[in-house]
């Protein structure tokens, strides 16, 4: 039940703090204890650990009431992305974007491996994906995409999915419920890596799916439920109290996050080392086209002194990486990419480290 004041819903920025709370009875906790236990007494509404937990639940409603539909949290945001990617039986046929995080384009590939079929499309061809729902049984987006920043016509894409009865899937780890909420443009499913954004401060490993409250978000919701239980892959309770921790916070990180990132992206279109800036127009992501190879984006990385060179985002602190280093990475990704997760560091600090490292390239 969505929280509300005297006047209708809370704003977003009050539901981060004020949901998931224990209740206010006199000298009751402020904040849901880490409830550090695997068995629980006979006859309760849990009999064990793998099934549910106290912690689980208070972050999961903070969750569910961010993204409008229903929380489970995962061990990782692979397990999220895994469950998710159960719904569909082998031999079926998956839509997707031609490049996305490559966690999940290995994940499709080993579907294609054992059978399955998936029909990769550039983000920008919003006809291709219309077209390609007719006969899919599961449609996955990214928007935007990771780490190209290719932005997808989601409202008339899961508008056609609907239609088509196709259960859809978006990944909203890079706009978070702050900047997207594809639930209420009628997506089935979100995912996240709730180690990024969410949970802000990389110090926990930890996904969740979130499905809309309604009677086909629910069936959905049980069977990830059950292949959360069946399969183990469990989220340990206290790094789900450290998520929450760090999910009370998120509006006024990635407000400030953002807010460098503009700048940034701005600044960076104008230097001449800078072959191509990639950024939305939103969020704290952006990829810049360094020099003309891979060295030259190898060069940057290692000069930077604030920046942390790493294969992370969403944290506090700002990280970047030369995406094609890893094998596993789609070659539609050029080799002289490096992604920039801006952090929260004053934004005239992070400019002036990447000069001086772009200046040396």
């Amino acid at each position: 039940m969505a929280l509300e004041n005297a006047h209708g819903p809370l704003h977003v920025d009050t539901v981060l703090v004020a949901s998931g709370r224990p209740g206010r009875a006199p000298g009751a906790s402020v904040n849901v204890p880490v409830e550090l236990t695997s068995t629980y007494a006979a006859d309760g509404p849990v009999n064990y650990g793998r099934v549910g937990n106290p912690t689980w639940n208070a972050f999961e409603s903070t969750l569910g009431e961010l993204e409008g539909g229903r929380a489970l949290v995962h061990a990782s945001g692979m397990g999220a992305i895994s469950a998710a990617l159960s719904l569909v039986a082998p031999g079926g046929t998956v839509v997707a974007p031609d490049q996305t995080y490559n966690g999940t384009g290995d994940l499709l590939r080993a579907f294609e491996e054992a059978g399955g079929t998936v029909v990769r499309l550039h983000a920008s061809d919003t006809a291709g994906f219309v077209a390609a729902l007719d006969g899919a049984d599961l449609l996955w987006l990214e928007s935007p995409t990771n780490p190209l920043m290719d932005v997808i016509d989601l409202e008339r894409v899961l508008a056609r999915s609907r239609e088509l009865g196709v259960t859809s899937v978006v990944d909203n780890t890079l706009p978070t419920p702050l900047l997207s909420r594809p639930l209420e443009l009628g997506a089935d499913i979100v995912v996240h890596s709730v180690t990024k954004y969410l949970s802000g401060h990389s110090d926990v490993v930890l996904g969740a799916t979130v499905v809309a409250d309604t009677e086909r978000g629910r069936a959905l919701g049980e069977r990830l439920q059950r292949h959360r239980t069946l399969h183990g892959a469990i989220a340990g309770p206290l790094e789900v109290y450290l998520a929450l921790r760090g999910l009370r916070t998120l509006a006024v990180r990635f407000e400030r996050a953002c807010a460098s990132a503009a700048v940034l992206a701005e600044r960076l279109a104008g230097h001449p080392a800078v072959r191509r800036v990639r950024y939305p127009g939103s969020g704290a992501m952006l990829a810049i086209e360094v020099g003309d190879d891979a060295a030259a984006a190898e060069r940057l990385c290692a000069a930077t002194r604030l920046w942390l060179h790493s294969t992370s985002l969403g944290g506090v602190e700002s990280q970047l990486e030369r995406r094609r280093r890893h094998p596993s990475e789609s070659t539609a990704v050029p080799v002289n990419l490096v992604r920039l997760s801006v952090g929260i560091e004053h934004v005239e600090d992070l400019w002036s480290d990447l000069e001086q490292a772009l200046d040396a390239v």
